[in-house]
């Protein structure tokens, strides 16, 4: 324990004893010393007593000192008789001095220990409330409670047990000695009971004192403070992700109320168009029509696509498998497929023919470079010109899709690749934020830029990465 304890009533017995007596003794043994030097000797006798002993201890010496004074030094010698009023005086003069300095300096020092265990223990309390409060689990947190309390307090055992935000806590610490008292300090935040501290002194030692309660009660309110407090950031957190959750269900409710009518719309147009009776249409108006609700069919299927696999990436089940891909033969399968919605615009390709071929889920690929590709349509006008550059980077490759578009801001780049956030168009932002997850899932990683031309660029750096077990 590294708080001062008072002394001991054999050690201030002795104290009283001793202190006096080694004075008398080195005064004796120098015959030279007369009252005057015997004097000064039992006054610093007396401030060793009550730095050692205290107030009370000083006082005693004194008392003791003058006696000595008086029977050794004093004419007659070796009786308690004074034969002269000045040795009376001056002993009586040397008794309140002794005393006075013995008491004063015992209490000097008492409010010098004092006010270095009040900076020890805010010292301590300011250290324990940092390691508290660092952000560490509340079971680390209690755990490094029981273990500071067993060793400020010279304990047998320390057990806290409380109610933590995801259930009860138990934390416990176990020094030596055998069974003694036990003595429980609530833990109480507010006007809630969050647990107890258990402490309990070996069989045989003192109990905690005025001062030691008191620092025990410190203690006990900073354990209750991190109970408090990680009970606060789990509400946080559950608030937090109820709003996002509210915020996601908004968002996808509008996604689909946007979105998905919008080609549903126009499939129905095209397919009443069709059934209404007394209009003949020829050959090539059908197929037009035809053409357009296969078109917004394949957006609507494209639509459901993004939806389930977000839905794959919140549930964590987006793992590639990989195999040895040519990016090149991704981009050709990409833009067959696309054809159609491409056919409005100029569209570049430029492969390095250096740029590897990579592990990659070449589905998963697929699907990031249709998103990116269906955003720079998207946003591009008429007639603009996408290109399409593919180049060795590092250790894998770079793709990057450049499109003429309105650009995005600087400080917008980043919110593109969040899911449900609105483009201009109104769109709902699901396949950038696909093709994101899908980067990642391949350990790269993918930005917007700005382009000379003030459109926008995409990119996206794939390492060369290496089979997997799913692969």
């Amino acid at each position: 324990m590294w708080t001062a304890r008072p002394a001991s009533p054999a050690r201030a017995i002795a104290a009283v004893v001793f202190g006096p007596g080694i004075a008398t003794g080195i005064a004796l043994a120098a015959s030279r010393i007369g009252s005057v030097g015997a004097a000064s000797l039992y006054l610093l006798a007396v401030v060793a007593v009550a730095a050692a002993g205290g107030v009370w201890s000083g006082v005693a010496a004194a008392a003791v000192s003058f006696l000595g004074l008086n029977y050794f030094f004093t004419p007659p010698k070796h009786t308690f008789n004074v034969s002269k009023v000045d040795d009376l005086v001056a002993l009586l003069v040397f008794l309140g001095v002794a005393a006075i300095v013995g008491a004063l300096f015992a209490r000097a020092l008492g409010e010098r220990a004092r006010a270095e265990r009040r900076e020890n223990e805010t010292r301590l309390l300011n250290s324990i409330s940092n390691r508290l409060l660092s952000g560490e689990s509340l079971q680390h947190a209690m755990d490094e409670v029981a273990r500071l309390a067993l060793e400020l307090f010279d304990l047998r055992r320390c057990v806290v047990d409380a109610t933590g935000p995801d259930g009860p806590v138990h934390a416990v610490a176990q020094g030596p000695g055998i069974e003694g008292t036990e003595l429980k300090v609530p833990l109480v935040a507010g006007a809630d009971g969050l647990g107890t501290i258990m402490v309990e002194r070996p069989g045989g030692a003192p109990a905690l004192g005025p001062s030691e309660r008191a620092l025990l009660n410190a203690l006990a309110a900073q354990a209750a403070l991190a109970l408090e407090r990680a009970r606060l950031d789990a509400e946080a957190r559950s608030a937090r992700l109820d709003a996002e959750a509210s915020q996601i269900r908004a968002a996808l409710f509008s996604s689909v109320t946007h979105d998905l009518r919008t080609p549903l719309a126009s499939i129905k147009a095209g397919v009443t168009s069709l059934l209404e009776q007394g209009i003949v249409y020829d050959a090539g108006q059908q197929k037009e029509l035809l053409g357009a609700m296969l078109e917004e069919t394949d957006r609507l299927n494209r639509l459901v696509g993004n939806l389930l696999h977000l839905a794959r990436v919140r549930a964590g089940a987006l793992v590639p498998a990989k195999q040895l891909v040519p990016f090149d033969d991704i981009v050709e399968a990409v833009l067959t497929r696309m054809k159609p919605a491409l056919a409005p615009f100029t569209v570049r390709t430029m492969i390095r023919p250096d740029a590897p071929a990579i592990w990659i889920d070449p589905i998963q690929i697929d699907q990031v470079l249709t998103n990116v590709l269906e955003n720079a349509v998207r946003y591009s006008p008429p007639n603009g010109e996408i290109v399409i550059s593919v180049a060795p980077w590092q250790d894998g490759v770079q793709v990057r899709i450049a499109d003429q578009g309105p650009g995005i801001p600087t400080e917008e780049r980043e919110h593109v690749f969040e899911a449900f956030v609105k483009g201009p168009g109104g769109a709902t932002g699901l396949g950038l934020s696909i093709a994101r997850a899908v980067v990642a899932a391949h350990d790269g990683k993918i930005w917007a830029e700005g382009t000379p031309a003030g459109g926008t660029a995409i990119v996206f750096q794939l390492p060369l990465g290496g089979p997997t077990e799913s692969s």
